[in-house]
C-alpha cells in the first residue's frame, strides 16, 4: 500500500487516481508532519510499503519571512517521515525542487551537480532532501514551475489577469520548465514501479520563460493579451529567483522508462481539461 501524504495538494489528487486501491491519501487534518509523535502515530497504523510525501509549504517570497515554519515544514518534516518509514521498512519518496540550485550553471542541471540554494525556499527543500537520506531506502524528485487543476498556479493566475486587462508584464529573464501535476504523477509512479532509489529530475520536455509561457498560455486559451517583457530585478520579490534552472530528465528516461510530454503540449492538455 502506497500513502500519500499531502493528498489533497495540486499533485496530490493527481497522484491518487493513477495509484488505484493501491493508494491511501492523508492530508492535513490526518497528519501532523513537524510533529514525529503524528507521523509515527499514522504510519505505525497505516504500516504502508511507500510513503510519498507531497505536503510542503510552497510559498517562495513568505518563506523568506517565515524561515522557521519552512524549515520545520520543508525540512524537519522530512526528517519525520524519513526516520518513521524506516522504522516500519517503508520507502520514503520526497518531492524537491529546482530551487536547491541557484541558476548559474547556464545548462539544465544534472542530478549530481552541486546544490546552492539562494532562497529560504531552496534552502529548506534542500534540507529535505538531506533528511529524506536518513531512510536509506530513499527516492527524490526535484521538479520544477508545476500546475495542475487542485491549487493556485501560474496558468490559472494568467487566465484570471488575462480576462481583467488587455496587457501584462511577465519576467523574461527566468528559465525553466513548466510541468504539468499530471504528468509529474506519471513519472513518480513510473520510477517507484521500476524501483528506483535516489535523486531524479522530472519536468514537462523542453524550456521557456516565463514571459514565453504566459504568451503561450494566452495563445492556446485564444486571449488577446499583449505581453511585455521585464526583469527579475524590477518585479523586486523578497526571494532570489534562480535564472536559470532547467533541469535534466535523462536519467528519469532512461531508468524509469518514463518521457514526459512537451510542455506546450501538456499546457494544451491541461487548458483543454478545464473548459
Amino acid at each position: 500500500m502506497i500513502l500519500v501524504v499531502g493528498a489533497n495538494g495540486m499533485l496530490g489528487r493527481d497522484l491518487m487516481p493513477l495509484l488505484g486501491d493501491r493508494g491511501r491519501g492523508v492530508d492535513i487534518d490526518g497528519i501532523d508532519i513537524t510533529s514525529l509523535e503524528s507521523v509515527e502515530r499514522v504510519l505505525t497504523a497505516v504500516r504502508p510499503s511507500v510513503v510519498i510525501n507531497c505536503a510542503a509549504y510552497t510559498d517562495v517570497d513568505g518563506c523568506e519571512s517565515n524561515q522557521e515554519t519552512a524549515m520545520r515544514v520543508n525540512g524537519e518534516g522530512v526528517g519525520h517521515l524519513a526516520m518513521a518509514s524506516r522504522t516500519i521498512g517503508a520507502r520514503l519518496v520526497q518531492i524537491s525542487s529546482d530551487y536547491v540550485f541557484d541558476g548559474s550553471k547556464g545548462t539544465p542541471y544534472l542530478e549530481d551537480d552541486a546544490p546552492n540554494p539562494l532562497s529560504v525556499y531552496g534552502e529548506s527543500k534542500l534540507a529535505g532532501e538531506m533528511n529524506a537520506a536518513v531512510n536509506p531506502d530513499h527516492l527524490i524528485v526535484r521538479t520544477q514551475w508545476l500546475y495542475g487543476l487542485h491549487g493556485k498556479n501560474f496558468v490559472e493566475t494568467m487566465l484570471r489577469l488575462g480576462s481583467e486587462r488587455d496587457e501584462l508584464s511577465v519576467v523574461d529573464d527566468q528559465v525553466g520548465s513548466p510541468t504539468w501535476t499530471v504528468d509529474l504523477a506519471h513519472a513518480v509512479v513510473a520510477l517507484l514501479e521500476k524501483g528506483c532509489r535516489g535523486v531524479y529530475h522530472a519536468a514537462n520536455e523542453g524550456y521557456c520563460s516565463w514571459n514565453d509561457f504566459a504568451r503561450a498560455i494566452f495563445q492556446e486559451a485564444g486571449m488577446a493579451v499583449t505581453v511585455t517583457a521585464m526583469t527579475t530585478e524590477q518585479l523586486n520579490r523578497p526571494a532570489r529567483r534562480p535564472l536559470y534552472s532547467t533541469l535534466d530528465c535523462g536519467k528519469l528516461a532512461r531508468d524509469g522508462g518514463y518521457r514526459p510530454q512537451p510542455w506546450r503540449d501538456a499546457l494544451r492538455s491541461y487548458l483543454n481539461l478545464r473548459k
